[in-house]
């Protein structure tokens, strides 16, 4: 089994490679979830035939409990609070790799990386750079959790001399590395760890909620580097594969996401907007009046349209309203209405939030699109159904200079004849930025529940 161990490891390797590959488009992403379900089983099962009968036991009873709780996790757990899932389990890929370097170091002999006090260079340099790249992102995770979750404000959390501080101790960290590499001492390897997991919270505490989407990117990369290094100790080659390849793919998708919101990766992680603040719960704000309307009034609107766009956000996630607006897109396509689907690529909480959700509803995938590929059909739409996607459809983001969303790429439902705004109430969206689209002439806005909305809108349809 040791010399055929590799082989399978590649293989292994290559079904992760697959996967990767079948979940860049939505009609291939189950084919991706296969290939990833496979070759991680054989990898599994490869680790367990090549792994001493004597731990056997101990690694049986560990995936036993893993596997249960995650099973459990995942059939309990929400759409809508998928994100803060990623992030959570994000922060367990950053603590394994810490408690796998702090096992290595007590115990190099059964790596094959030295005694204690006497680790081999280069591992301590894997090691060290592993644990603290785990543990970076295991209470950075854990801040992006509860960002997410609404156990933490989503407003930006800044101070004085913050950069600077986090500057320090990111000197500081290579300093440990370079004392723990000459001296072998314990003292500097637990520093080292110490200074990362405090990094994890600084890092991540100034970045308010409207970046979440490319934090929980960043965090998915940060986990897979920490896992290739941690692979490295253990002379594992497909953990090294494995880490690397989700750390560079999480490198790219946080760099896609910077680049749909027209943001530098630096910005983002200076951090500093993005916070919640509702600002307005009625329908007036200073001097200007929203347009009110009800089920009734849309239906009417929609069943005399020739061209719908729908624009999903995280209203509709909330809500769970994709099966009820699938029906009711279908309701409009019996009526000879054409309907399509346009997609920010940072709507929602993570990337692909919104995908997910329409594919759960079985919405038909030629019927979505992205942003730049739907953008310039606003103008020839007769209604834009947008529910609860706030600051992407926000025309400050192109009209405002000195707001904080300026530059971000935006979909222009303004255009359209006209724009049915389904949301809770009239306060701003994630970024904290009121949306001038709701005092234009041709919007009108449904006040309410996503869902409820969209079905009474069924009916009166009907």
């Amino acid at each position: 089994m040791t010399t055929l161990a590799p082989l399978l490891y590649l293989i292994a390797s290559i079904l992760f490679i697959l996967a990767l590959r079948g979940l860049s488009h939505p009609e291939s992403a189950r084919q991706g979830l296969k290939f990833g379900m496979f070759g991680m089983a054989l990898a599994i099962v490869t680790t367990l035939f090549a792994s001493d009968a004597g731990m056997l036991f101990w690694i049986l009873a560990g995936i036993a409990i893993g596997g249960g709780i995650g099973a459990t996790v995942a059939k309990k757990i929400q759409m809508t609070a998928l994100p803060q899932l990623v992030a959570a389990f994000h922060s367990l890929v950053g603590l394994a790799a810490v408690c796998v370097a702090a096992a290595a170091f007590y115990n190099p002999g059964a790596y094959g990386i030295g005694s204690f006090g006497d680790i081999k260079l280069a591992s301590l340099i894997e090691m060290s750079l592993g644990a603290a790249i785990g543990a970076v992102t295991f209470t950075g995770s854990i801040i992006a959790w509860g960002k997410l979750q609404g156990k933490i404000s989503g407003k930006p959390v800044t101070f004085a001399m913050q950069h600077p501080l986090n500057a320090a101790l990111g000197g500081l960290l290579i300093f440990l590395i370079f004392m723990l590499c000459t001296t072998n001492a314990s003292f500097f390897f637990w520093s080292i760890i110490l200074v990362a997991l405090a990094l994890g919270v600084l890092m991540i505490i100034p970045i308010g909620g409207a970046d979440m989407p490319v934090i929980v990117s960043m965090l998915n990369s940060y986990s897979g580097w920490a896992a290739a290094g941690i692979g490295f100790t253990l002379h594992n080659p497909l953990l090294i594969i494995t880490g690397a390849l989700v750390g560079a793919s999480g490198a790219i998708l946080s760099y896609i996401m910077c680049k749909g919101m027209n943001r530098s990766f630096i910005s983002v992680l200076l951090g500093g907007f993005g916070g919640e603040q509702v600002t307005g719960g009625g329908a007036d704000l200073g001097d200007r009046t929203a347009k009110i309307g009800a089920a009734e009034d849309a239906a009417y609107i929609l069943k005399n349209a020739s061209k719908v766009i729908i624009v999903p956000g995280y209203g509709m996630a909330v809500a769970q309203a994709q099966h009820a607006v699938r029906e009711m897109a279908d309701m409009l396509k019996a009526e000879g209405v054409d309907v399509k689907y346009a997609i920010h690529p940072v709507a929602g909480r993570m990337p692909g939030h919104m995908n997910v959700l329409l594919a759960e509803a079985n919405v038909p995938y030629d019927e979505v699109f992205e942003l730049e590929d739907i953008n310039r059909d606003f103008a020839q739409t007769d209604v834009v159904y947008v529910i609860g996607a706030n600051d992407i459809t926000n025309p400050a983001a192109k009209t405002d200079s000195s707001s904080p969303i300026y530059g971000m790429p935006v979909l222009d439902v303004g255009a359209a004849k006209t724009v049915l705004f389904v949301k809770r109430s009239m306060g701003s969206g994630y970024a904290g930025v009121d949306n001038p689209l709701f005092y234009q002439d041709n919007t009108m806005m449904l006040l309410g529940d996503a869902k409820k909305m969209t079905e009474e809108i069924i009916k009166a349809v009907e």
